[in-house]
């Protein structure tokens, strides 16, 4: 990749993060939902609630990561500002992975406020060697799910409902507040095939005491969503301009 695609992908992301991220909205689709949501169950079983950290961390790298595109690519879609980006000696796939990576950068904000809580209010002990291995693959996976969904619609609001479906039925079968294994066979081949399951799996094994490295597929596992969900999302994003 030439040097001037580097550049335009660092100051793509920083840009975006510097003007959209830090914003009610992007912050309470990536911290408050997930919260509210989770003290909803924990309100009828706080025995549980470190079970459920796991799942409020991957939920909030989901949520935090998805909004952020919503904002940023469907904005400047409508204003046009995206396509003046490729004014610059600036690759399309370079503008579209500047996109995902201040997507993955909030969200990994997001999810550093929620773990820092947990440890500290909660006395939990994680091994941080596997949450960075889990979490910077998770966070490219959703952020480049939440860009390839953005570029299919024009405004913010369409992206946002065709955003809710897959995070909505993710978070009923990843195994955010139900065991996949749990489930009945047919909706557990159906949860090994979104990526939220390997980051609820692996956050679960970063919370324990055992080591396992299973962890080390999951982080391939979702190294491989995030190219399945970028090059379409380039590819789609590329036949809007032509």
């Amino acid at each position: 990749m030439r040097r001037d695609n580097w550049r335009g992908i660092y100051w793509i992301a920083w840009k975006d993060m510097k003007t959209y991220y830090l914003k009610p909205p992007a912050i309470s689709w990536g911290i408050i939902f997930p919260v509210t949501w989770i003290l909803a169950f924990y309100l009828r079983n706080p025995q549980s609630f470190q079970e459920l950290i796991p799942g409020l961390i991957a939920m909030t790298m989901l949520f935090s990561t998805t909004a952020a595109e919503a904002v940023v690519i469907n904005f400047e879609l409508r204003l046009g500002s995206l396509e003046r980006l490729l004014l610059a000696p600036v690759s399309l796939p370079s503008v579209l992975l500047g996109k995902v990576v201040g997507g993955a950068i909030f969200g990994l904000l997001m999810a550093m406020i929620v773990t820092g809580g947990c440890v500290l209010f909660l006395g939990v002990r994680p091994d941080f060697l596997y949450l960075i291995l889990i979490g910077l693959p998770s966070l490219l996976a959703f952020s480049s799910l939440g860009a390839l969904l953005c570029v299919m619609v024009k405004e913010v609001f369409e992206a946002q409902a065709l955003l809710n479906i897959p995070r909505f039925i993710m978070i009923f079968l990843c195994g955010v507040v139900y065991p996949v294994s749990a489930m009945p066979r047919g909706l557990q081949y159906v949860a090994c095939l979104m990526p939220l399951t390997y980051t609820v799996d692996g956050l679960q094994h970063s919370f324990s005491a055992v080591s396992s490295t299973m962890i080390f597929t999951d982080t391939l596992v979702l190294l491989g969503f995030f190219i399945i969900f970028f090059f379409p999302a380039v590819h789609i994003l590329a036949r809007k301009f032509q």
